[in-house]
């Protein structure tokens, strides 16, 4: 980690506690449960949402896009090294605003009352029929059942030869991500859990 990444670390200590965490090839940092920043070698990211977004791009914060073999995925997160580097007022509001979004988004994630499994990451109309003709009606089910059994029991009302990239979008909604961000080695454990 090199200076201005631990100059950030220490800097978001000031607004309260927080954790780290592995994510997307950096380390992500989070208030109870709810990833709010992201370091890497590219820079030191936030997230956005709401009124943040435009802030964030009249400051001329660029999004982050994490790149993959294949793929590039743009996600809600903005490059705000700069405005660290040149210890500019804003910071200080964008973070707190940062925080109490991410904290406040990842509770109504949470709450399964009101929302329909297509509201769900990855998730839309066509998947959800698909999931409700398995058997699994509603979202709190299919968060219970967890990815691997609700594929399983689409497989097993629609046959074998259902995408294997189901599976994967499954676990996204799950976990609250864009299924594209699904590494590797938890594709292999979804597999492994499905047998």
């Amino acid at each position: 980690m090199d200076m201005k990444q631990q100059d950030f670390l220490e800097y978001v200590a000031k607004f309260g506690d927080f954790y780290t965490r592995s994510m997307f090839g950096g380390t992500g940092l989070f208030e109870r449960d709810a990833m709010f920043a992201l370091i890497n070698g590219e820079g030191i990211f936030i997230r956005g949402g709401g009124k943040l977004d435009q802030q964030l791009l009249r400051l001329k914060c660029k999004k982050f896009r994490h790149v993959k073999k294949q793929t590039t995925a743009t996600v809600n997160y903005y490059d705000v090294t700069e405005l660290l580097v040149k210890n500019s007022s804003e910071l200080d509001d964008l973070l707190l605003n940062c925080r109490r979004l991410s904290v406040s988004h990842r509770a109504m994630k949470r709450s399964t009352a009101n929302r329909r499994l297509r509201d769900l990451p990855n998730m839309q109309l066509t998947l959800e029929r698909m999931v409700k003709k398995a058997g699994v009606g509603d979202v709190e089910t299919f968060l219970e059942l967890g990815a691997p059994a609700v594929y399983s029991k689409v497989k097993q009302a629609y046959g074998n030869d259902i995408d294997v990239k189901l599976l994967w979008k499954f676990a996204g909604a799950v976990d609250g991500v864009h299924w594209k961000l699904i590494q590797e080695p938890k594709k292999r454990q979804l597999l492994d859990n499905c047998n």
